[in-house]
Formats: structure tokens, C-alpha cells, sequence
């Protein structure tokens, strides 16, 4: 019972400090609701603050529900008994074996995606909508569900029946053989996804020629950077937000502006979004980010080769193992539903490292295209989307990957 009351003061802290840290953000975002900070007071009125304060609040309010059911559901799963009786089903159904452990994992990916549903739907349809986000309907909603499934399904079955696999035939160190694996697989993604995957869910043309496309092309050339080309994606068909990116490696990179994204802001400030985005690459980051994500994973799969192994790990969170036989899927669920419950405690360390990151893009971009063209794209930005420019100082620190709004925007004063 010993590491029962170790996860159940990680499950009640953990819980907790979510519970407390929404509530002070809207505090925090509701006490500031009535006064636009003093340095956006000349470009944001009153009524566009309070839209993002109550954008913000509403979407805080939603995911303290989530939070609640999630945390119903993993006690359910674990020490309620839930993943112990469907493995019992399972097990009577098809027997022992890696297509039981298998059907296992299935399962609770598409229980947890069914319960997930009505939070979707009503986050899209209602909240979304009531902010006047949401483009999407009834129709692309589902289609991009099963849409998800069939490639997920696609792409996770066979690599689940490797890692399975491998836990049955590799061996004390098959972990190893399956971060291996796992390593492999993430490199080729970041070639299948931006070239077979994301055409699935979106339109890709081509930019059109004209100023911006000039405009764009003059940035890649000062700042050293071949791509595979320059892409407009129909996000307008499912949000009224706006975004760039650039997806791929080596001669697969390709960089893609959200319509939306090309709608609200001015060429200047379309170059200063994307010098920023050149700026993760340029710094990187992204190389850095792929590297911690590898050693991550290789102590993770480190841990689950040896707590697998352990009859504690099972029997104290509600399962009953099969002692002569196989257990591969069931250590692979039990410890993706009890995983979160600890690693959320590292979530400040990965956010810290992330706003360092932007605040090093911000400084690229004011470098190679203009420091106020970004912040005038930046402003606009969290105008149309809703952002607010109020954020608890403890709720940052915790959560966000970038800085807020007045800290980021008064280090890009710096260099003009």
C-alpha cells in the first residue's frame, strides 16, 4: 500500500494546485478587467479588454470541470478498479496475448476520447462560438474526428504492436530496443506529417506572388534559410485565429501562414512574425527541444522497464497482474494514466525554458526584419484572439510558454 498513499498525495496535490492556480488567474484577470494596461490603452479599447478577460475567464472555468472529471476518471481507472475489470473482460474475450494487451490500450484511448467529446464539442460550438472564434461546423467537426482516428489508428497500431512486441521477446533491456524505436519514429514524423499528414485536415497552396511573397523571400535570403516552399492554409474554415509556423527538417521544411493570419496583419508585420519563427530555428531551439524530448523519453521508458517489472506498481493502484504471464499493455496503461500525475510538478521548468526561448526568437526577429512591426503584429494578435494582457505573475510562471504581454513587448522597445 505504500505507493498507494504516494500517488494519492501526488493525485491530491497535483489536483490542487491546478484547482489553485485557475483561481488565481481569474482573480487576477477578472480584478483587472475594468482598466486596459496604460501601454495598450492607445490601441486597445475597454470593450476588446474585456472580451479577452472574459474569453480567459470562461475557458479557465471549463478547465477546472475538465480537471475535476479527468481526475474522477483516472481514480476510476486505477483505484477503483476500472482498468482492472476491463482487463478481465478483455482477457476472457481474446485471451492472454499481445492483441488483448492491445485491444487493452484501444480501449482506453477511445473511453477517454468519448468522455473527451462533450468538452470538445461544447469548447467549438459554444464557447468558442459565443466569442465569435468559431467557423467551424457540425459537419468538419466529426470529419476531423474520424479523421484523427483513422490516422491515428494508422500510425499507432503498428507502432504499439512493436513497443508490445519488443516488451515481450527483448529481453530485461527491451526499453532500450523501444525508445529506439520511438526515437526513429519521431524524426520520420517530422517528415510524413507536414508532407502527407496535415493535407489530410487542410488546404496547402501556394503563397501568390506579390509584395509579400517578395517580402518573404528577401527575409529567408538574409537570414540563410531554404524551404521547401511558402504555404497558405485555409485555417479561416475552423477559427477565426490566427498563426505561422514552419514544419519539417532538412529539405522538407516548409513554412505556412494561417490565411487568417495574412488577413489581419500588414506585409511588415506577416515578415516580423515569421522572422520570429526563423528565430526558433536560427537559435536552435527546436533541435534543443527535439534533444531534451529524446532524453526525456529514453529516462521515462528507463523507469517503465523497471517499475513494470515490480507487482507493487500494479497491485497498489488497483490491478491485479497476471504473476506467469504477460503484462506489457497493462504496465504501458496503468503507467500513462498515472505518469501525468507526477510529471505535472516539472511543468514550470519546461515553460521557464520556453519563454526564454521567445524572448531569444523576439530578439532574431528584431535583428533581421523590425522589432515594431512585431510588436505592432504582436498587439494585434492578442487583440484578435482574445489574449489577455493581465495574466497572474504566478499563474505565468507556472503555465505559459510565453511571456506576457507587457513584459514581451517592453523588451522589444529595447531594440528599436
Amino acid at each position: 500500500m505504500t505507493f498507494t498513499i504516494v500517488f494519492l498525495i501526488a493525485f491530491i496535490a497535483s489536483f490542487g494546485l491546478r484547482h489553485w492556480l485557475s483561481q488565481r488567474q481569474i482573480r487576477h484577470v477578472a480584478i483587472n478587467r475594468d482598466v486596459v494596461p496604460a501601454e495598450f490603452a492607445s490601441q486597445i479599447s475597454l470593450a476588446e479588454h474585456q472580451k479577452a478577460a472574459d474569453y480567459t475567464i470562461a475557458k479557465l472555468r471549463l478547465g477546472i470541470l475538465e480537471n475535476g472529471v479527468s481526475a474522477i476518471i483516472l481514480i476510476g481507472f486505477t483505484l477503483l478498479g476500472g482498468l482492472q475489470i476491463l482487463n478481465l473482460s478483455l482477457l476472457q474475450l481474446l485471451g492472454e496475448g499481445i492483441a488483448q494487451q492491445m485491444a487493452l490500450l484501444i480501449s482506453i484511448v477511445l473511453i477517454s476520447g468519448i468522455l473527451d467529446l462533450p468538452f470538445s464539442w461544447y469548447k467549438q460550438f459554444y464557447l468558442e462560438e459565443r466569442f465569435g472564434f468559431n467557423r467551424m461546423n457540425g459537419k468538419l467537426f466529426f470529419s476531423d474526428m474520424f479523421k484523427g482516428l483513422g490516422v491515428g489508428g494508422a500510425i499507432g497500431v503498428p507502432l504499439l504492436w512493436v513497443i508490445l512486441s519488443l516488451m515481450a521477446q527483448a529481453g530485461d533491456f527491451w526499453w532500450l530496443w523501444a525508445w529506439g524505436v520511438l526515437t526513429v519514429f519521431s524524426l520520420l514524423m517530422q517528415w510524413i506529417f507536414p508532407t502527407f499528414i496535415a493535407p489530410i485536415f487542410n488546404k496547402f497552396q501556394a503563397l501568390e506572388e506579390g509584395p509579400l511573397k517578395t517580402q518573404i523571400e528577401a527575409l529567408l535570403s538574409r537570414c540563410d534559410f531554404a524551404s521547401q516552399g511558402l504555404f497558405v492554409m485555409d485555417g479561416s474554415k475552423r477559427s477565426a485565429h490566427g498563426n505561422a509556423f514552419f514544419a519539417g527538417m532538412g529539405k522538407a521544411k516548409r513554412i505556412v501562414f494561417f490565411d487568417t493570419l495574412i488577413e489581419k496583419l500588414n506585409p511588415g508585420e506577416v515578415e516580423a512574425v515569421l522572422a520570429h519563427e526563423l528565430g526558433h530555428y536560427k537559435c536552435n531551439h527546436i533541435r534543443k527541444r527535439l534533444l531534451v524530448s529524446f532524453a526525456i523519453s529514453f529516462l521515462t521508458f528507463a523507469l517503465l522497464g523497471w517499475i513494470s517489472t515490480q507487482p507493487w506498481f500494479y497491485t497498489d493502484l488497483g490491478v491485479m497482474p497476471n504473476l506467469n504471464g504477460y503484462n506489457g499493455g497493462l504496465a504501458l496503461a496503468l503507467f500513462m494514466l498515472v505518469a501525468p500525475v507526477f510529471s505535472f510538478f516539472l511543468t514550470p521548468l519546461s515553460s521557464l525554458a520556453s519563454r526564454k526561448h521567445e524572448y531569444e526568437a523576439d530578439g532574431f526577429a528584431a535583428d533581421k526584419s523590425s522589432a515594431s512591426d512585431l510588436i505592432s503584429a504582436l498587439v494585434k494578435l492578442y487583440q484578435d484572439n482574445a489574449s489577455t494582457l493581465t495574466p497572474d505573475p504566478i499563474y505565468t510562471a507556472f503555465y505559459s510558454s510565453h511571456p506576457p504581454a507587457p513584459l514581451r513587448i517592453a523588451n522589444l522597445k529595447r531594440f528599436n
